[in-house]
């Protein structure tokens, strides 16, 4: 048999680039649990957020965007980092929620921070695993000779594209945007790398009228039975949920094993801000210390393919800020894509969450 049908994903070792600061950048604007009450019954409510523990989260204003969270991010970190624009040679969007469906929105945030024309500037669309694959991608650039400084924008504005009277999407995502400053670096350590896909569940996660199978030109003629409700995310909560118990816990030990180190060895374990009950079952299954795990769904809500930077910025800002630490990282979610990254990181010059 295959040796590639016992993996998970596809293994890669990365040398040659560290992270150098990571800020996260969320609205000011904070909606509690209270503000849904005038759509649904309390009782709802409290049974939703019984399982995805989310108490408050930040939403942006109808005229805001990613981009714009993350521009904002990665203005104050090259200020923090004293970098200058032109010493930047890569910006890369992450997101599912772009500014438009051309131009790419790396483009703009090129502009929006000044940065020469020179700049390798590009968007990749993906959610959930987002910022690990851009890890991956920027370190990879910068291994290779392409680049010696990257800047990662990557986040995403889902309140925009909920359905407000769907509860278990309206109460659970939040927004952020994020910026995340890789350098090239003579240290001898190595990121390790898992990443898989399984489009098979690509209709349990989506926004049927969001491109051009079915867009909002064109829906109406070649599918009259599409509603406005096709135009927000859909989520099949159930599948998503089978798909995170059979793949995460798998993925958690091939990465302990591809990375030759040990769960014990491990300072912090950042997984994606999927939803409460989620993250305590995987903590549980995979044996990880909860003081270990920080979780800050609470507080933010989901928030897509920012999770995983913002619960660096928020929960572990001192530890990286004065020590190095020795990080697992795990993004799953749509597409259904996954990605796992063990990395040093740390101690960083910048690692802050601020508002716009």
């Amino acid at each position: 048999m295959d040796d590639k049908t016992h993996k998970i994903g596809k293994e890669i070792r990365v040398q040659g680039a560290r992270i150098a600061g990571v800020v996260s950048c969320v609205p000011s604007t904070t909606i509690n649990n209270v503000h849904f009450e005038k759509t649904f019954e309390p009782t709802e409510i409290a049974n939703v957020v019984k399982m995805i523990g989310v108490e408050t989260r930040r939403w942006v204003d109808a005229e805001t965007t990613t981009s714009d969270l993350c521009t904002t991010a990665a203005k104050h970190l090259l200020e923090k980092l004293q970098w200058s624009p032109d010493s930047i040679d890569a910006v890369l969007f992450i997101s599912q929620t772009p500014d438009h469906v051309l131009p790419a929105s790396a483009c703009v945030i090129q502009k929006a921070l000044g940065l020469p024309a020179q700049t390798i500037a590009f968007d990749v669309n993906l959610g959930c695993s987002g910022y690990v694959y851009a890890l991956w991608l920027g370190m990879t650039m910068i291994q290779s000779g392409a680049a010696k400084r990257v800047i990662l924008a990557v986040g995403d504005t889902i309140s925009k594209i909920v359905n407000p009277e769907d509860r278990s999407t309206a109460l659970l995502f939040g927004d952020a945007g994020t910026a995340t400053a890789l350098e090239a670096s003579s240290s001898d350590s190595a990121a390790h790398f898992i990443l898989g896909s399984d489009g098979a569940g690509a209709k349990d996660l989506i926004v049927p009228n969001s491109g051009f199978r079915n867009s909002a030109v064109t829906h109406s003629a070649t599918n009259p039975s599409s509603t406005a409700s096709d135009s927000y995310l859909y989520m099949n909560g159930g599948e998503i949920f089978n798909f995170t118990l059979r793949t995460i816990p798998a993925l958690v030990s091939e990465l302990m094993s591809s990375a030759h180190t040990s769960l014990e060895q491990q300072d912090y374990f950042l997984f994606h801000q999927a939803n409460l009950f989620m993250l305590n079952h995987l903590v549980k299954k995979t044996k990880i210390p909860k003081e270990k795990a920080p979780i800050n769904i609470q507080d933010y809500g989901n928030t897509s393919s920012a999770s995983i930077p913002l619960l660096m910025t928020s929960s572990l800002s001192t530890e990286l800020s004065t020590k190095e630490c020795q990080i697992s990282m795990f993004g799953f979610g749509v597409g259904f894509s996954w990605a796992a990254a063990n990395l040093k990181v740390g101690p960083l010059a910048c690692v802050e969450t601020i508002e716009r």
